[in-house]
């Protein structure tokens, strides 16, 4: 069945291929997870800033 065989090639090229990965070290990934938490940090807040200041505009419009 061809089947099986491509399937085997498959699994064993994707093993030969995670082989030549190089993969980051724990310090790498500790910085590049600090660096995402503090980005996303700081988009959260110019957003609520930004939100906050369209908001305080709308009121303004209503309550004219």
């Amino acid at each position: 069945m061809k089947i099986f065989e491509a399937t085997k090639n498959y699994f064993i090229g994707s093993y030969a291929e995670m082989k030549k990965v190089t993969w980051p070290t724990k310090q790498q990934t500790i910085n590049y997870s600090l660096i995402v938490i503090g980005l996303s940090a700081a988009i959260a807040i110019f957003f609520s800033a930004l939100d906050y200041v369209f908001n305080l505009g709308i009121q303004t419009l209503i309550n004219r």
